[in-house]
């Protein structure tokens, strides 16, 4: 339940329950994401085309104003930086590096990038009013040097990081909150490439399997390795074994861009709402399926993680500090957590049938729009490229987005899996849900739900009136709770739409 399966040309489903994908740069409504299972199988193709997929979801903002964190449209008021300009600003960032970083981490609406303030990205220049701003911060510019190192440069002549206004929502200082996402620098015509990454650069963190908890480990000794300095070699390879090459530290350019540990953009997760926000949000299923990701953590973390650390002082390491710097459960938490929001499932050798979790640097930032039409291909082998291909011509400005739910997934995902909740097109995604509570798929294939679930969900929605919700919302300041009251209340709607009809 928690795999977004991706097939460019030839369709299906590595779950045999794939549903079709597409994807659009125009981001009219685009989606900010904090976290899921995400797994994209990639297959050869050879232009454009659909991919089926299988998604999840997770909660909302540190304002938590049950916004639609959609994104309207972003055609920004001033020019854009030529794409020249900007491999030199990677090439310059040592440079650059002495201005002081600007702080981040304003919780709320995410996407795979993380969420600032305005004031936050105000050093990234480029446009305003309202539009997308590239990011020139000093992490920015040391990831841009770092893809520059390692084959992939040749992307910034096309897109760049850039944040982006999220219409009518403030933190709570009342700074407008953006998100971090792609933008296209240029004119990126149909069946281009938009982004283009060597497979090299991915990090692989093993075979596929519907375990998030064991990649995580890998994933976060290398994190603990860069973090502490411990060491100079990474723990996880291309090949998905174990090296000695030293990446680890090159890899910390990519590792400053992910969400941090105990950052807002993680708390919006599900693995992290209180029992108490887990009952608001009057869906067992999802209470449920979040409670057997958390012991499966648990679990992991005292098998492989804990004695690990009481037998090697620099193996699990959270910084260079003292003797308490070692990682704890809630710190392989906060890995699996990455894992399920950012890993994508790529398809090795054709004649092998086996297929790898990739963490695939620039790729992995874009932000959600459902009606994407832009098509992801390629296959994890030595040599191999990682790719976007635009299902459609991006112009200058635009911001580059990817179905986090194959465009037909519900909010029951959504919120659990990726933190936010989508409510474009009407509500479509709580509609989703409601359908499937009903046990029919219409539209949208077989229900997934079973009948035992779907009672148990029904009955307890039916314990409150929206009303109710409505006044509970009001008068509440959690964010976990509000997200979700603001889940069931969509859903609840959603169900009376479809009683009405």
């Amino acid at each position: 339940r928690r795999i977004l399966t991706m097939r460019m040309t030839r369709h299906g489903s590595a779950s045999g329950t794939g549903v079709a994908v597409c994807a659009t740069a125009a981001a009219t409504r685009s989606l900010c994401a904090a976290s899921a299972w995400l797994l994209i199988v990639f297959v050869a193709s050879s232009a454009a085309g659909c991919a089926d997929a299988f998604v999840p979801p997770l909660p909302p903002p540190e304002s938590a104003r049950t916004c639609s964190r959609s994104i309207s449209a972003i055609v920004p008021s001033a020019a854009w930086a030529s794409s020249t300009a900007l491999s030199m600003a990677a090439k310059k960032k040592k440079s650059k590096a002495k201005k002081k970083s600007p702080s981040v981490g304003v919780g709320g609406l995410k996407g795979f990038g993380s969420s600032v303030a305005t004031k936050d990205s105000s050093a990234a220049g480029g446009a305003g009013g309202g539009g997308g701003t590239i990011d020139r911060s000093r992490d920015a510019l040391a990831f841009y040097d770092y893809l520059e190192r390692h084959g992939a440069g040749d992307n910034l002549k096309r897109v760049a990081l850039a944040t982006f206004p999220l219409p009518g929502v403030t933190g709570s200082d009342g700074q407008a909150i953006r998100i971090r996402g792609v933008m296209a620098t240029r004119q990126i015509k149909k069946g281009e490439p938009i982004i283009d990454v060597p497979y090299e650069l991915a990090m692989n963190l093993g075979r596929e399997s519907s375990d998030p908890t064991l990649p995580a480990v890998g994933l976060l000794q290398d994190y603990c390795r860069w973090k502490s300095g411990s060491g100079s070699g990474s723990s996880t390879g291309s090949s998905g074994g174990r090296r000695e090459d030293g990446n680890d530290r090159e890899r910390g350019a990519y590792f400053q861009m992910l969400p941090p540990y105990r950052g807002d953009d993680c708390r919006g997760s599900t693995d992290f709402f209180s029992d108490a926000a887990l009952e608001a949000l009057q869906f067992p299923p999802i209470r449920d399926e979040t409670v057997r990701r958390g012991e499966q953590t648990a679990a992991r973390y005292e098998r492989d993680v804990e004695p690990m650390t009481q037998i090697s002082d620099n193996l699990y390491r959270w910084s260079d500090g003292g003797d308490d710097d070692v990682v704890t459960e809630e710190h392989l938490r906060w890995a699996v957590w990455l894992v399920t929001s950012r890993v994508l499932t790529v398809q090795g050798d054709e004649n092998t049938g086996e297929s790898y979790r990739l963490m695939i640097p620039l790729i992995d930032m874009c932000n959600h729009d459902r009606a994407s039409v832009h098509v992801l291909t390629g296959r994890a082998v030595p040599g191999g490229r990682l790719k976007i291909l635009a299902g459609e011509t991006v112009e200058a400005g635009s911001q580059v987005n990817i179905p986090y739910g194959g465009g037909v997934a519900g909010n029951d995902r959504f919120i659990q899996d990726y933190g936010f909740l989508d409510a474009a097109d009407g509500g479509f995604a709580f509609g989703v849900v409601a359908k499937a509570l009903l046990g029919g798929g219409g539209e949208f294939g077989p229900t997934l739900m079973g009948q035992r679930d779907r009672t148990a969900a029904l009955a307890t929605l039916k314990t409150t009136t929206i009303e109710q919700d409505e006044a509970e919302l009001e008068g509440t300041t959690e964010r976990d709770i509000r997200e979700a009251l603001a889940f069931r209340i969509g859903v609840k709607r959603a169900l009376e739409r479809l009683d009405a009809a």
